[in-house]
């Protein structure tokens, strides 16, 4: 499990304002449960998402993600990642790959997801993307409550990965702006 609590450059949890947010959601939490509960909604909820809100900045970093408050999905798992792994709470990445038609037509892209490990219930995958009208991601384990039921030709990957697929830190790293993202979204067809 000690590689799901590590620190990288991505998910730079001891970040000053990163970790300082970390104890602040789990100051009152007696479980680990209640603790991911309360960092998921933050960063659901507090966190825009950039496909939505059309922002033109992209962020990577945990830090990034808080500093600027926009983030895609996949930034956003990045933000979460660093907030639980402050607490302590191994937590993971994985990815649907899902179509992208309502910013491009007949494309398909990977989604980003996180793999937590609560004691009381193992891995548990959680979709902070954020919500909206037809979406509707939850916190309510041992049930699955993600943004996105599958489609034809859509699959989740079945790996809960440490770090981040390389193609989606890439893909956040080279295209700083919304349009450059929706011509530029990572796919497993990439990897």
């Amino acid at each position: 499990m000690q590689k799901y609590l590590e620190e990288t450059e991505i998910i730079d949890y001891k970040n000053k304002e990163v970790h300082a947010l970390a104890m602040s959601l789990s100051s009152d939490c007696k479980t680990d449960t209640q603790i991911a509960k309360k960092c998921f909604e933050y960063v659901r909820d507090n966190i825009n998402h950039s496909g939505d809100y059309k922002n033109e900045i992209t962020t990577c970093n945990a830090s990034d993600v808080l500093k600027h408050k926009t983030a895609w999905c996949y930034a956003k798992s990045h933000l979460l990642a660093g907030l639980l792994r402050a607490n302590g709470i191994p937590t993971g990445f994985t990815y649907q790959r899902l179509s992208c038609s309502e910013y491009k037509k007949d494309i398909y892209c990977l989604h980003g997801l996180n793999s937590i490990y609560l004691k009381e219930f193992g891995w548990y995958r959680v979709d902070v993307r954020g919500n909206k009208e037809g979406v509707n991601a939850q916190f309510n384990p041992p049930f699955e409550e993600l943004a996105f039921e599958l489609g034809e030709h859509e699959f989740d990957l079945p790996e809960v990965l440490s770090e981040p697929l390389e193609v989606v830190v890439l893909a956040l790293k080279k295209y700083g702006t919304y349009g450059e993202m929706i011509e530029n979204f990572p796919d497993v067809e990439e990897i």
